[in-house]
């Protein structure tokens, strides 16, 4: 959409279709004006106003008339156009404002439209403000609308994951893990991002979803899906003793199981492997895991 082209529309409707209901066309050019001025609290308010304008108008009946018809269906279509320019000014405004500010205008935006495009890349920066303003209690709630509202949001996803596993929720936990996983793997990089920034977020997100998806599947014995998240997440934690200590020992747990299930000697071998590199690792998981590694090690020379 060419934004600039707006105003210019908002003249012609004004003039060829009579009376814009509420002046839809000077509330999108004062708009207009407190973006480029970065005056938030105008882009606010006009942002709320042209937004109920515009609704207004794609709201209104279609005439019976061929004639008016088709100025009508002109002017919805401008009007939906105005709508979303609303939805930018106030993404737009909030990414460039102090925290306070930024998390005013994005609930802002929530209430405009709660499935605008523009809160895909909002909430990430919406939650560090949330944080930085002592708003961190309302998180999970603001996240868990998201998700029904928009539900490959990647940001809102993980949080829903880790709330969901701080609570105990297991299932929950690993559903939000997996739909995460399931976004960072069908999102591409943003224009705007650089490279490097975006594969370390990728990294990231893929990271802690697979991290728990099969932490949890571990305590649900369901060693199959265990193996293969908590494989997938390795080379994404490495470095994160916190994160590695309990993936590394339920791997020994699953690969264990496995092992004995399909009398396989190799899987057994891993088994051991990861549990004597939990064991190693500075975490409540060590203790059990040297335990867990001796009896593997006596199960698969038994296995010769």
């Amino acid at each position: 959409m060419n934004f600039s082209n707006l105003t210019i529309a908002a003249l012609l409707f004004a003039g060829s279709l009579g009376a814009v209901p509420g002046d839809l066309g000077a509330s999108y050019e004062s708009l207009q004006k407190a973006v480029a001025a970065k005056d938030a609290a105008k882009v606010k308010q006009l942002a709320t106003e042209t937004s109920g304008l515009a609704s207004e108008i794609i709201a209104s009946p279609a005439p019976s008339d061929a004639d008016d018809k088709d100025a009508w269906t002109k002017r919805v279509a401008w009007a939906k156009d105005v709508h979303v320019y609303s939805e930018y000014a106030l993404y737009a405004t909030a990414i460039q404002s102090p925290p306070a500010t930024l998390v005013d205008l994005i609930a802002t935006l929530e209430k405009v439209n709660p499935k605008s495009k523009y809160l895909q890349d909002a909430y990430g920066p919406y939650f560090v403000a949330l944080n930085q303003t002592g708003g961190a209690a309302k998180i999970p709630a603001i996240a868990e609308k998201a998700v029904a509202n928009i539900p490959d949001n990647e940001d809102a996803l993980l949080v829903m994951a880790d709330a969901s596993l701080t609570r105990k929720q297991s299932a929950q936990a690993q559903t939000y893990a997996n739909r995460l996983v399931a976004a960072m793997n069908k999102h591409t990089k943003p224009e705007a991002m650089a490279a490097a920034d975006w594969e370390r977020r990728r990294n990231t997100m893929l990271g802690r979803g697979y991290w728990i998806s099969g932490v949890v599947a571990g305590e649900r014995n369901q060693y199959v899906e265990c193996d293969k998240n908590l494989r997938a997440a390795l080379p994404l934690i490495k470095g994160n003793d916190g994160m590695m200590g309990p993936a590394l020992f339920y791997l020994g747990v699953a690969n264990y199981n496995l092992a004995k299930m399909t009398l396989d000697r190799h899987k057994m071998m891993d088994a051991y492997n990861f549990s004597d590199q939990s064991s190693r690792i500075n975490s409540p998981f060590a203790q059990q895991a040297w335990h867990n590694a001796a009896a593997m090690k006596t199960e698969a020379e038994r296995m010769r």
